[in-house]
């Protein structure tokens, strides 16, 4: 828990402290990422083997714990913290390492139900600089800023005694950082679909593939995946690497995908190792899951909805949300006119992808943009064409080039019983939380809610 006994001077320079330990990890680019298949010609493996050799040369704490490790194009955050509540209801001590973060950087790091503190994230920064330094003259140079947020998780979550771990993949699986596990209990991919095709590759297959690279000898894998053909490769790489398959069956909904997919994944997990979850503590850590910004309803009257749906099967299972919610009567909390304010990452290939299915269902669409670090979306007047495509005949459309000031004009053109959704981007979500829930909350509370 956060220390009450901080005078404001210390507090402030806390934050300061942290704020400048998080700029020197993201002073190490992850640029370099998106360039696999580029001019460069690099072996993929070097961006697994940069992480491995870093690994260790701090000891290899990943090797403290057990693991489960999580994948997929949509939902793998939600899976993540749902199977780690579960093993948190079931007397566990778990932690959790998921990417991105909403608001500020700690949100990465979780151990119980508190992040890791700005003060001990910059002890763990500031004891792993002279390791950062001595691989810069190693085989594989410098970590990236992920290498060293990964590296970041393991020591945190080693310190703190924990006995399991839920790592969340950051970028695909096969060649992603966190993949330095290398006997994980449990593996699983949410679902496939087109998203990062730049560095994943263009294709279904080949974007299973990469994320189907966390599968490891000994462990229960598990899929909410659908497609035959996908399937079939999955069967196929599990039994190359003596991993025993499992696939969810077909459901009504994300969520429920969701919550028997983490549910599965606890169980075998404890079990592997002659435990049991009973029933009563799988609901119980489904029903204190929660995660901001993932169809987050955050105020009523207007509704509002922070939402970091950015690809096309998370916006589709966005769009459905509201579908549903819009079919409800309005005393159990329906809406009438539905308002959306719009960014896209400058890392997406897939604008029109995002824009059709959202602006079919909107009645006024603000088209924004963020821009906070590396975080930056593309310009909203280059979303305007696809937003005028696909969207309602009656619908108004406008640039606001501010993602607060987008708020302020949709609160104001609101109705009590409008709704208000900002999606296409989980920084443009993660930014307006902040009008609700500041930086500085979060720091002082180690937690995303009150």
């Amino acid at each position: 828990m956060p220390s009450r006994s901080n005078t404001p001077q210390q507090q402030t320079r806390i934050f300061e402290d942290y704020r400048k330990a998080v700029a020197f990890v993201e002073s190490f680019s992850n640029t370099s990422l998106r360039n696999n298949f580029g001019p460069e010609k690099r072996d993929p493996s070097f961006y697994l083997d940069r992480p491995r050799w870093f690994c260790k040369l701090i000891g290899n704490p990943e090797a403290a714990f057990k693991c489960v490790h999580i994948t997929g194009t949509a939902g793998k955050g939600s899976v993540s913290t749902m199977t780690h509540e579960i093993l948190l209801a079931a007397g566990k001590k778990a932690g959790l390492f998921t990417s991105p973060y909403v608001t500020t950087t700690i949100e990465k790091f979780r151990v119980g139900n508190a992040y890791i503190s700005p003060k001990e994230f910059v002890e763990t920064v500031e004891y792993l600089k002279p390791f950062i330094e001595q691989a810069k003259s190693g085989p594989y140079g410098a970590p990236s800023a992920f290498d060293i947020f990964v590296a970041i998780a393991f020591i945190f979550f080693k310190n703190h005694g924990c006995e399991w771990v839920v790592l969340e993949v950051g970028l695909g699986g096969r060649y992603d950082s966190t993949n330095v596990i290398e006997r994980p209990a449990v593996t699983a991919i949410t679902n496939i679909d087109y998203d990062h095709t730049e560095i994943l590759g263009k294709t279904l297959g080949l974007i299973a593939y990469d994320k189907a690279g966390i599968i490891k000898n000994g462990s229960a894998f598990f899929t909410t995946e659908q497609r035959p053909a996908l399937l079939s490769l999955f069967r196929k790489i599990c039994k190359e690497q003596g991993a025993t398959f499992n696939h969810i069956p077909k459901q009504k909904s994300y969520a429920d995908y969701n919550r028997l997919l983490a549910s599965s994944i606890a169980k075998a997990a404890v079990s592997a190792y002659g435990g049991e979850i009973t029933q009563a503590q799988i609901d119980a850590g489904l029903a204190h899951a929660k995660l901001p910004c993932r169809f987050e309803i955050i105020q009523e009257n207007p509704l509002i909805i922070l939402d970091g749906a950015h690809n096309r099967a998370k916006i589709q299972s966005t769009v459905e949300n509201l579908k549903q919610l819009r079919r409800k009567t309005k005393t159990a909390g329906g809406f009438k006119r539905l308002i959306a304010i719009v960014a896209i990452s400058d890392t997406k290939k897939d604008n029109r992808a995002i824009l059709e299915p959202l602006a079919a269902v909107a009645d006024v669409i603000y088209a924004t943009s963020i821009e906070k670090g590396e975080r930056r979306s593309v310009h909203p007047a280059a979303l305007l064409p696809y937003i005028e495509k696909y969207k309602k005949s009656k619908a108004t459309v406008e640039v606001v080039l501010d993602a607060h000031m987008a708020l302020k004009k949709a609160r104001a053109a609101a109705a009590a019983s409008d709704c208000i959704i900002a999606t296409g981007s989980f920084f443009l979500a993660g930014e307006l939380r902040t009008e609700w829930y500041p930086e500085e909350w979060v720091l002082e509370h180690l937690k995303s809610f009150r």
